[in-house]
Parts: structure tokens; C-alpha cells; sequence
């Protein structure tokens, strides 16, 4: 067998292996990043949480080198494939490498508003990396890669030399990857609240500090210039609209007559009124508080119709427990909206669900027609923007469905 770890001066040490069951380890071998806990026969030796360790298929064949963490259903995420490439500062600096070199491919060279790292699909499983202008916002989604942050950040400020780095956390993954970390300012200055991008020619100010997430949906950047396209003259309902991105896009891009966005959250609306009135459109567009459900079900008790309504709901299942319930929802927000279009209306319709697949969505949204009886026609389906690259060793990278549909 060969050895499993690089010589240390005079001696070499052996990496812990995590011992495939039978039959687990083709998902491994075509290289799926994710080792869940159920796939592990054993472990030899006495990896403690985020160390390096090697997997091995049952009949003790090398499959790749991953970081360990018992607390977490992901026991281990892989991050090479190469028998004697260890998971040192050497590689962590490729992947960023080959990760800003695409988006710099994509958007020029300062790529100044744009997902930097995209986690699995850039080969840094748990670490997702937004750039807005000269400041970085990295989120931690696995406690291995955390435990290297200062790595990251030498290497982050090395090579893009940001006025500032500021960390977020994600909801949930305190208790799934025994995560201690908290929001906070990583390196340089704080950033200012508001930030400013710009994205199809409209200017967002974003607040990277308290907003959702990582503070702007980079991933619908495309998505919104193309349903701008149809909205021309229309009246539009923008649910779910945080600080403004579609409904500033169908005003301003594609001169939309009226939209109303909705939102529960008030500051998200503070920034999307203050977003409205930046790009020149706040005689067009309105934003108002309210839970989605029961704003669409009062505006359907209103008579109240629209030519367009767009859904940009949420991540609503973040487990396989939570898909049938999140399917209801989905029915429930789309057919809600029909009996809000006018004939011949335009339906935008997302779900930024991983879990749920493309063809249950459609398979969802063929119900809602049926019990509205109304016919459905897909025009365009899309997906996440390209600095949201898809893996096609790990499909759930592929997360983002937009559905842009007449309604007759």
C-alpha cells in the first residue's frame, strides 16, 4: 500500500483512512465531494475533527484525499483526487487561482460584482467567496476548510489585496458542522453600508453586513435582464423582491408600466426603495411589507389581476425531509398567482432548491395549470449565472430553476 501522507523530514507519517462500505465508492471515484456518514465502513487510525485523511474503496483501492469531521452527516468533503497531492496551501492557491481566472474571463479583469468561489463547483467545498468592488464576503459552510481560514485569507489578500474581508455565517450550519464562528470583520476595513454594484447597466447598493445571505443574488443577474425582455407596458407583481433586483430591471430594462414588489423584510425594502430611486424609476415602482402567502391570497380576494408576477421564493427545502412540504408551498405561491394573471399573462417562476429537481418542478407547476385550468406554456427555462458554475461531478451545484412562462 502506498503511503498516505508527504514525507515530513526524515520520517513519514501516515493520514488516517476512512474505509469505504461495498458497493459505495463509484460516487467517489467520479469524483462527488460529499462522503456522508451512512457510505463509511470504518475509519483507521484517529483522524480528529477537520483533518486530512484518505478514502479508500472497501477492497482498499485509493479513491482521494478529503478534510474529516465526525460532527457532521458529511463525514468527509474530497478535495483531490491525486494520490500525492496533500491538502496544503499549494493547492488551496490553485483553486483560488483557477476561480478568479474564470470570473476575470467572464467580467474583466477587476470582475468587480460577482460570486468569486462557488464552493463545490470551484473545488472548495464549503467556502463560497462574493466580490463587491474592493471588498470580499466569505461564508464558511464547512468547519474543515474554516479551520484553514487564515490561509484563505492570506492568500485572498496576496492575490486581490481587498480593502476588506468580511465573514458571514449561514443559518443552520452552526448545528450541522459543529461551526463556531460568527459575523465579523476577517482582514482590513469594515465595508460601508451600503455597497454598490452594478449589474446590467443598474446600479444596487447592498448591505453585506446585515442583509440575507451574502447580501446580493449575483446568481439571477441574467435571469432578470431576460424577463425584463417581456414586460414592456405590463403591470407587475414582484413577490419576494428583498432590495429590488427584478423590479428595478423590469422598470428600468424593460419599461415596465407599474410593479409592486413585496418583501417581509423592512430593511430589505428600505435598501430596494433607496436602489428604486438610484436607477430613476420611483414613479414606477412601489414596495410594501408583507408575508407572501397572505398578500397573494388578500390580493386574489381583491380581484386584484397583473400581466406579469414574479416568484423568486427562498431556499424552502433544505433537507430530503423537507421536499414534500416545500412541493406543497411551491403549488400553493404558483397557484396563487394564476388566479392573479390576466390571459395571455407572464409567469416568472424560481426555486433556488437544490434538493428539488428540475423535472419536479415542472411536474408541479403542470398541477397548478390543471387545477387552475389554465394552459402553461414554458418560453424559457433557465438557470444560476455563470459564476454560479454547475460541477457535473456534484449536480447539486446545479440548484437555480427560472421558469418564464405564458399563461392562457
Amino acid at each position: 500500500m502506498t503511503t498516505d501522507a508527504p514525507q515530513t523530514g526524515e520520517t513519514t507519517v501516515p493520514l488516517p483512512t476512512v474505509i469505504l462500505k461495498k458497493r459505495k465508492a463509484l460516487p467517489f471515484f467520479s469524483r462527488h465531494p460529499w462522503v456522508f456518514a451512512g457510505a463509511i465502513a470504518r475509519v483507521e487510525g484517529d483522524p480528529q475533527p477537520t483533518d486530512e485523511v484518505v478514502l479508500r474503496s472497501h477492497e482498499g483501492q485509493f479513491i482521494a484525499r478529503g478534510l474529516y469531521n465526525p460532527e457532521s452527516n458529511i463525514r468527509v468533503r474530497l478535495y483531490s483526487w491525486d494520490e500525492n497531492q496533500p491538502l496544503d496551501r499549494a493547492l488551496w492557491s490553485a483553486r483560488l487561482d483557477d476561480a478568479i481566472a474564470l470570473r476575470r474571463k467572464l467580467f474583466g479583469k477587476s470582475a468587480a460584482g460577482c460570486r468569486l468561489v462557488f464552493s463545490e463547483s470551484d473545488g472548495l467545498s464549503g467556502l463560497t467567496i462574493d466580490r463587491y468592488g474592493d471588498f470580499l464576503l466569505v461564508q464558511w459552510t464547512s468547519r474543515a476548510l474554516a479551520a484553514r481560514q487564515q490561509v484563505f485569507y492570506e492568500l485572498l489578500n496576496e492575490k486581490l489585496s481587498p480593502r476588506g474581508i468580511w465573514q458571514r455565517t449561514e443559518k443552520g450550519v452552526g448545528d450541522a458542522e459543529g461551526l463556531e464562528i460568527a459575523d465579523s470583520l476577517a482582514t482590513g476595513s469594515e465595508p460601508p453600508r451600503p455597497l454598490f454594484v452594478e449589474e446590467n447597466g443598474l446600479q444596487f447598493g447592498v448591505d453585506v453586513v446585515e442583509g440575507q445571505k451574502t447580501g446580493f443574488y449575483f446568481d439571477q443577474r441574467d435571469n432578470r435582464a431576460a424577463v425584463a425582455r417581456y414586460l414592456k407596458g405590463a403591470s407587475v407583481l414582484d413577490m419576494f423582491c428583498y432590495t429590488g433586483g427584478f423590479s428595478i430591471a423590469a422598470a428600468k430594462l424593460g419599461d415596465a408600466r407599474r410593479v409592486r414588489g413585496v418583501d417581509s423584510s423592512e430593511s430589505a425594502l428600505d435598501m430596494a426603495r433607496r436602489n428604486a430611486e438610484l436607477n430613476g424609476v420611483s414613479s414606477q415602482v412601489s414596495f410594501e411589507q408583507g408575508d407572501a402567502f397572505r398578500t397573494l391570497e388578500t390580493l386574489v380576494a381583491e380581484n386584484a389581476r397583473f400581466d406579469a408576477v414574479i416568484l423568486d421564493p427562498p431556499k424552502m427545502a433544505r433537507s430530503r425531509g423537507g421536499l414534500e412540504r416545500a412541493a406543497r408551498g411551491y403549488f400553493s405561491l404558483n397557484r396563487l398567482a394564476l388566479d392573479l394573471l390576466e390571459p395571455n399573462g407572464l409567469l416568472v417562476t424560481c426555486s433556488c432548491s437544490g434538493l428539488l429537481s428540475r423535472e419536479d418542478f415542472e411536474q408541479i407547476l403542470a398541477k397548478v395549470a390543471l387545477d387552475a385550468n389554465r394552459s402553461l406554456q414554458v418560453l424559457e427555462v433557465r438557470g444560476q449565472a455563470a459564476d454560479h458554475p454547475v460541477s457535473v461531478h456534484c449536480l447539486e451545484t446545479s440548484y437555480l430553476k427560472c421558469f418564464i412562462c405564458r399563461v392562457v
